[in-house]
């Protein structure tokens, strides 16, 4: 049996992948020790692995897919192929930039003057490259965490830093003077593997019921019944992603219509639908939307 060899990330965002998975249809079971989650599809090898190692281990054909962040494939300047953004919308992850911050008093003002400088960071190899192709030297050493602190406490000139909205870093009284790259969250494959036709399948197969349920998030479908005469306003108010579907009821002179909208816009257009004529609503959530 051929079997494919799937990276899930460690740490932050193993949750909301699993969370992920479960809503596309794929059940992963995983004990707290263990490494190896099981998954209802005997076809697929699931490994925990930290989202810091993945690319450079799908690269590497150890894994054959993953899920990871831009920010680590340009940190480990991994040769693989990018085969969708899984943006997770806000219930998981947005996003992220990484910063070059310093203190609100420092002189520091502009990447420029980062020259003979200390910086402290987690993204490392990307740093260096950064600094290197804006002609900047400047010393840059691993950070294993507490980074803002280090710049607070003057350990370090400058930190390059994630983040989302920059509220940490204003909260720690710290400027952002650079942005230095943007990450999303990626699903991405080893090139060669990616050849194997089967192979390619089933990572299509994967990020398609992914994406279905990406979609799906914070929408619902709505279902009424409305007169004929009524139609055309019923359908002027309703804000649908695609065209309704209108069928025919067994009523003269009534339809039913049947479309997906925003949750967050149910609970103002229901009232109106109702005034104007809308009859049997039905809101019902969706587990996939694949167009």
């Amino acid at each position: 049996m051929k079997i494919l060899k799937l990276g899930i990330p460690k740490g932050s965002l193993q949750a909301k992948t699993i969370e992920l998975f479960h809503m596309a249809g794929f059940n992963i079971y995983l004990s707290d020790r263990s490494y190896f989650p099981t998954i209802d599809d005997t076809e697929i090898k699931v490994v925990l692995i930290r989202a810091q190692e993945m690319s450079r281990y799908v690269e590497e054909g150890v894994l054959d897919c993953g899920i990871t962040g831009e920010d680590w494939i340009l940190e480990n300047n991994s040769d693989v192929k990018r085969l969708e953004e899984m943006l997770y919308a806000k219930r998981t992850l947005n996003p992220v930039r990484w910063v070059v911050a310093v203190r609100n008093d420092s002189k520091i003002k502009k990447i420029s003057d980062l020259k003979g400088k200390r910086i402290a960071t987690e993204l490392l190899q990307y740093t260096k490259r950064y600094l290197k192709a804006n002609k900047i030297d400047a010393e840059v050493e691993f950070s294993w965490g507490a980074t803002e602190v280090k710049v607070k406490s003057e350990l370090v000139d400058a930190i390059v830093e994630l983040t989302e909205t920059g509220e940490s870093l204003r909260a720690n009284d710290l400027k952002i003077i650079d942005t230095i790259c943007t990450s999303t969250t990626k699903f991405i494959a080893n090139k060669t593997e990616y050849k194997d036709e089967w192979k390619r399948k089933k990572m299509d197969y994967i990020l398609l019921l992914l994406k279905g349920a990406l979609e799906a998030r914070g929408k619902v479908g709505l279902k009424l019944n409305v007169k004929k005469g009524n139609l055309d306003k019923i359908l002027s108010l309703l804000p649908a992603l695609k065209k309704p579907t209108i069928s025919a009821l067994t009523i003269e002179g009534w339809v039913a219509c049947e479309v997906i909208v925003n949750e967050k816009e149910v609970r103002e257009i229901l009232p109106v639908l109702k005034e104007n004529g809308a009859q049997g609503i039905i809101e019902y959530p969706l587990n996939k939307v694949i167009y």
